[in-house]
């Protein structure tokens, strides 16, 4: 099979690797879409501590093209087009018991992420690969593959917002309005919240209003802080999402909140750089300071049926699609600060 393996930094090959051979509680899934996350641009620029070579890609999807022959049929089958649930969790530690696989004690030991003796990776850069049919869930067969690659960004968003508990009618805002600021917004629309968008680049702007926000501002332009206060009768955010990565704006995230809010660091911080807090003003007005990763199992079966069922529908984010056989020219543009999703297709 073709493999796009990353040799080093920034150094992409495609190679021609084994075919998985699938034991018998598994299926062969024929990748077919992977999406390029920040993650996997961090990888390509060597601003990871993940072992090389790798396969990286964590947004795949594709199909069913194996059955083992300890799988359900009445669960799976040849032709079937199927994501994969793909935190490397055990099962068996504190968190994987409480449900909440997302903080497996096991995660970033595993060769998914350190494999002196091999490649690491999550594979979804490779035309095929073994999957336990129980990390399988199945899309109907007119989802573009394109669409349903979007499952586990998605659902990283599903944990989030769902954590915060958003009552109706509360003041919500987004920082960052990329990929995942925007579907951030697009949830929080649907749990009748009003979305106030902080975002400096003018056609982001313009589509998060399309699709939900009430308020978006630029926050280069004025004081950010105290038109977020203007919108909020003085208050600030009941709830602050921060998509962005920058240790400056995770300090400022939660001037925004309001008294008894809730801030929540979406993403990682790089650098990861200490941040300074108030813990005096933190005690006196009670908010709450938290973060999220990861999908749970439970949150990305949602993330399925939200795509699935088209009550989300992330058509807007599809920046551009390319060959595998273009591996780096898609990373190139990936990189780029103002680019949507891109993603790379196998045929």
């Amino acid at each position: 099979m073709k493999a796009i393996v990353e040799t080093g930094v920034k150094q992409l090959e495609i190679q021609d690797l084994p075919t998985p051979e699938i034991k018998a509680d598994e299926v062969l899934m024929k990748v077919r879409a992977n999406g390029l996350c920040t993650n996997d641009i961090r990888d390509y620029l060597g601003d990871t501590a993940y072992s090389f070579p790798r396969v990286g890609g964590h947004e795949f999807s594709g199909e069913i093209v194996a059955v083992g022959e300890d799988v359900n049929p009445a669960h799976f089958q040849v032709g079937d087009h199927v994501v994969k649930y793909i935190i490397p969790s055990c099962g068996e530690c504190h968190y994987c018991k409480i449900g909440r696989e997302n903080l497996c004690e096991e995660i970033y030991t595993s060769p998914t992420f350190q494999n002196p003796e091999g490649i690491s990776g999550f594979w979804g850069l490779a035309q095929y690969i073994a999957v336990k049919s129980k990390d399988l869930y199945k899309f109907p067969k007119e989802t573009p593959f394109t669409h349903s690659a979007f499952t586990e960004p998605l659902a990283c968003v599903v944990n989030s917002v769902e954590r915060a508990e958003i009552l109706y009618g509360q003041d919500v805002l987004v920082i960052g309005g990329g990929v995942m600021g925007l579907m951030h917004i697009m949830l929080v629309k649907l749990r009748g919240a009003r979305v106030i968008l902080s975002e400096p680049n003018e056609a982001r702007r313009k589509l998060a209003e399309q699709l939900g926000a009430d308020v978006v501002f630029d926050p280069m332009a004025r004081d950010a802080v105290a038109f977020v206060k203007e919108q909020t009768e003085g208050r600030g955010a009941d709830v602050v999402f921060n998509t962005t990565a920058l240790p400056a704006i995770a300090k400022q995230s939660i001037d925004f909140t309001a008294k008894g809010g809730q801030t929540f660091i979406f993403s990682s911080l790089h650098p990861n750089d200490p941040v300074p807090t108030n813990l005096g003003a933190i005690h006196s007005l009670e908010k709450v300071i938290t973060g999220t990763v990861s999908p749970t199992i439970r949150t990305f079966y949602r993330s399925v049926q939200l795509i699935a069922k088209g009550i989300v529908d992330i058509t807007p984010l599809l920046d551009k699609v390319y060959d595998y056989e273009d591996a780096v020219e898609a990373f190139e543009y990936a990189m780029r600060p103002d680019t949507l999703k891109t993603i790379i297709t196998f045929d």
